[in-house]
């Protein structure tokens, strides 16, 4: 069982501090959830895996592409996170996260522990060497 009823309280406390919406927040949204916050996507298109398990429902709003498993976002595409925005050059990845990102082939990733369920955060990078798309997402499903 996955614990999502610490969500609103870790949401209003990330509000809090920062003032905005942290997207952080996003993920373990139900569909109800995101509906009511959001309102009606903007535009909905599937998203195909390698297996029938892989593939989700993707929600796009303003705020990013909200990427569903059964009733649940489990994945977030946004254009920017802790001062890393799209179409930066792949450098200011380790600036800004330090030395606990690790880099895998196109991709570099950073595991965030203040979360009540474990999350990563994925940028990856286009074959100039800039980020070419950024993901929160649940690295437990």
């Amino acid at each position: 069982m996955f614990l999502f009823s610490s969500l609103p309280l870790l949401h209003a406390q990330q509000q809090a501090n920062t003032g905005e919406e942290n997207p952080v927040s996003f993920v373990g949204l139900t569909l109800q959830q995101l509906i009511n916050r959001f309102g009606v996507p903007r535009m909905v298109y599937a998203a195909r895996g390698l297996e029938d398990w892989q593939d989700d429902v993707v929600f796009v709003y303003d705020q990013g592409d909200f990427y569903i498993y059964r009733d649940r976002v489990w994945q977030v595409g946004i254009n920017s996170i802790r001062g890393i925005s799209r179409g930066d050059p792949q450098g200011m990845i380790y600036l800004r996260m330090g030395e606990n990102v690790v880099a895998r082939g196109n991709s570099f990733f950073y595991a965030l522990h203040e979360t009540p369920w474990p999350l990563m955060l994925r940028w990856d990078i286009d074959s100039a060497g800039r980020v070419q798309a950024i993901f929160i997402y649940r690295s437990d499903l």
